[in-house]
């Protein structure tokens, strides 16, 4: 229709976009026919880059005719949508005449513009409307709301929709299928969608990637796969969505080196590299430590041009962010012109990850100001990287701070935001506030998430709540290996070596194997609470029955064992016999026993082997000095602290925590002692 336009019309159309002056426009001739007016503003429309403009033009039309048309009712709407601007588009709808609501275009465009904006509730009450009015849908209209249903989530409503489609006949359109297959894949249905999948008489290459995708958003690469080969048996060639939704599918699914396997045959097989399968291949190189592959792919984002999708960016610095080539990941980020929150998400959590709080902190810092222009904030996820980076690097009071401040700014914390404050309240024995972020679990249902249950396990026992711990771990659905591990733990750092073991034999009639974890956990209880003969028996079963070679954490627990017993000769042995390097762990056990027996022979020895190791710690050089001085030999305990001091090494005063209830106000007071 647009060749039919006249010159004059190009030409005003053009003087307009590039002057943005309303007044070229009444030089049209109001006599014009309407067909003529209708194709000038259309182009008008096509040519427009601001909502000012838009305006602009609305305005000029509606001086410039009074002719109403639908059609270009539903190109203003479609105009102001694309923009953003929702209520503009509603405005115009909402003022259209009972003729123009007769016709389905302004439904569809009304219906599109709230779909594509976000407002997915808005889209299903419209559609509602829309046939209360009398109105049929057609096949452009319930591809809309079918999409609409599936963000919401519903299961019934997409029922609903679902015989809608049928009763009005559009059961074998191939547009409207192939999105009630995508709608079914989104609510975890794929019962559903390969039913209709099977049923259709004719499917595009659509309907095959709709299903992929499905199971890949489902984390089922088996299937994902199984669709992508009978794809290959009937004779169709799986296109680059194709291939980028098994790409995802692998990924989500952790078989990292299968989806580079299926880059490189992508590859091999001449398929185009999308920008999306890009950034799945970045994702899969950061979470397997490939920062050399990682590069290679951001040379293909070069070469594809691919540099300026804000995804792809994103994607390049939870990469080099994660391979902690932060510098790289920083100078990423400063130079995007363009920045959503994922990008400021995944430098704060590259930072934080890195245990680099402060500077992960400051970047929080900087998206939490306001300056007028920014329209992202800080979110659950931001927060949260925050909170949790503090909490790994033992500053729990800047992340209980944090976290007040998180409550106060009304967001509403998730399950990674709970089991980070909760490790803060094990470390700082902080039982009452465990107590209240337990009760907050509950009522927000965070409670049988796995990962909030064990954080609960191991608050509850580090701080010496036992019934409560237990009382956890029993209503837990689906409890792991961590659920196990934190109970016996618990016990063991209390001197309860005796119920540790107890829980252990149970974990094993449960079915549970124990993993280098458990065992370091039983072994500990068993030298804490000084069970020689049970300790040295699970040490042997470790090797005879579980099939587990111990490791340098276990003869650590080992020597620390025989040394608390006093049998320091035997510690001494154990580790000069070692199949391993020790460490100074595994000496600074046997000189912790010499301290407490006073026994100076075996420290002079044990120390000069901790002395080869060139150690950084200060601890061992503390613990000598005190031998020599509990034994009198005040000269050698000087010349010890002298030598380290020569080293350069600080002892870091110590610190304990005590929690305080001041009448009705609960406080977390956090007292140095």
């Amino acid at each position: 229709m647009l060749n039919a336009v006249s010159e004059r019309f190009f030409s005003l159309s053009r003087r307009f976009i590039s002057s943005s002056n309303p007044n070229l426009i009444t030089s049209l001739s109001l006599s014009s026919n309407p067909n003529q007016l209708l194709d000038f503003f259309d182009a008008l429309l096509q040519r427009c880059l601001t909502l000012h403009q838009a305006r602009q033009i609305h305005s000029q039309f509606i001086v410039a005719t009074a002719y109403r048309s639908p059609f270009l009712a539903a190109r203003f709407i479609a105009v102001y949508a694309r923009f953003g601007f929702i209520s503009d588009a509603r405005k115009l709808f909402d003022s259209t005449s009972i003729e123009g609501l007769n016709n389905i275009l302004m439904w569809n465009s009304i219906l599109r513009a709230n779909v594509s904006n976000g407002y997915y509730e808005d889209g299903i009450r419209i559609y509602v409307k829309m046939r209360k009015f009398g109105i049929l849908p057609d096949g452009f209209t319930l591809p809309l709301v079918i999409r609409a249903c599936a963000h919401v989530g519903n299961y019934s409503l997409c029922r609903i929709v679902h015989c809608h489609v049928f009763q009005m006949g559009f059961r074998n359109h191939l547009h409207v299928v192939n999105e009630l297959v995508g709608m079914y894949g989104k609510l975890d249905r794929m019962g559903d969608a390969r039913q209709l999948f099977d049923g259709m008489p004719v499917r595009s290459v659509v309907s095959w990637n709709t299903m992929v995708s499905g199971y890949a958003l489902n984390y089922d690469s088996d299937g994902a796969y199984s669709i992508f080969k009978r794809m290959e048996i009937e004779g169709l060639h799986p296109n680059s969505v194709t291939w980028t939704s098994l790409l995802s599918s692998h990924a989500r699914c952790g078989l990292y080196v299968e989806t580079l396997d299926l880059f490189r045959l992508m590859r091999e097989r001449g398929i185009e590299i999308s920008a999306e399968a890009l950034a799945v291949v970045l994702s899969v190189c950061a979470d397997m430590d490939e920062v050399d592959r990682g590069k290679k792919i951001h040379g293909y984002v070069i070469k594809g041009g691919y540099e300026d999708y804000l995804f792809v960016k994103n994607a390049l610095i939870g990469t080099y962010g994660k391979h902690e080539h932060l510098g790289d990941a920083h100078k990423i980020f400063f130079y995007m012109k363009t920045k959503n929150l994922v990008s400021w998400n995944a430098l704060i959590s590259s930072y934080a990850e890195a245990g680099l709080c402060d500077e992960a902190y400051a970047v929080f810092l900087e998206l939490e100001k306001s300056d007028g222009h920014q329209v992202v904030r800080p979110n659950v996820i931001s927060w949260s990287a925050v909170i949790g980076g503090f909490a790994s690097k033992g500053r729990g009071e800047e992340s209980l701070a944090l976290f007040r401040r998180m409550q106060l700014a009304k967001i509403i914390a998730n399950c990674v935001t709970i089991c980070s404050i909760l490790s803060v309240c094990a470390e700082l024995a902080a039982m009452n506030l465990g107590r209240e972020l337990h009760g907050y679990a509950i009522r927000t249902l965070m409670n049988d998430n796995i990962l909030v249950g064990n954080g609960l396990i191991n608050m509850y026992m580090k701080c010496g709540g036992f019934k409560e711990g237990h009382l956890v771990f029993d209503n837990i659905k689906g409890r792991d290996i961590i659920s196990w591990n934190s109970l016996i733990g618990g016990y063991g750092m209390h001197g309860l070596g005796e119920n540790a073991l107890r829980i252990f034999d149970q974990m094993i009639k449960s079915g549970m194997k124990p993993d280098n974890i458990t065992f370091v956990a039983v072994l500990s209880a068993c030298s804490h609470a000084g069970l020689v003969a049970a300790g040295r028996n699970l040490f042997d079963r470790m090797v005879t029955e579980f099939r587990t070679e111990p490791n340098v954490e276990h003869y650590s627990c080992m020597v620390d064992l025989l040394g608390r017993a006093g049998l320091l000769q035997e510690a001494s042995d154990m580790v000069r016999n070692m199949p391993i390097e020790p460490n100074e762990c595994v000496w600074g056990a046997v000189l912790n026993s010499c301290r407490m027996y006073k026994d100076t022979d075996i420290a002079e020895e044990t120390a000069s082997h901790i002395l080869t190791l060139k150690s950084e710690i200060t601890g061992s050089f503390m613990l000598l000095s005190n031998i020599y001085a509990a034994s009198g030999r005040w000269e050698d305990s000087a010349r010890v602290r002298v030598s380290a001091k020569t080293r350069g090494l600080k002892k870091i005063p110590g610190q304990s925590w005590i929690e305080l209830k001041l009448g009705k106000l609960k406080l977390i007071e956090l007292l140095k002692i």
